[in-house]
């Protein structure tokens, strides 16, 4: 069952969603509710990979950068 949420847009992301949900023939809920569930996903996998590297060291992205410039990568 769904619920209902009142959510205030952008003009210019109200327009790219209504083009959006016009070029999917879908509906504006369908195409939010679609790109929420992605970026939940996402997030789930993301905290899977930090879960899996818990015990790994960690480099400072200082130390990584002065390592990639020492070997001429950048």
């Amino acid at each position: 069952m769904s619920k209902r949420a009142t959510i205030y847009f952008e003009p210019e992301v109200h327009k790219a969603l209504r083009l959006k949900s016009a070029e999917v023939d879908a509906s504006i809920s369908v195409v939010v509710n679609d790109a929420i569930k992605a970026q939940l996903a996402e997030d789930a996998e993301d905290l899977e990979d930090f879960a899996k590297r818990k015990g790994q060291p960690s480099v400072s992205l200082e130390a990584f950068l002065k390592k990639l410039k020492k070997d001429g990568k950048i």
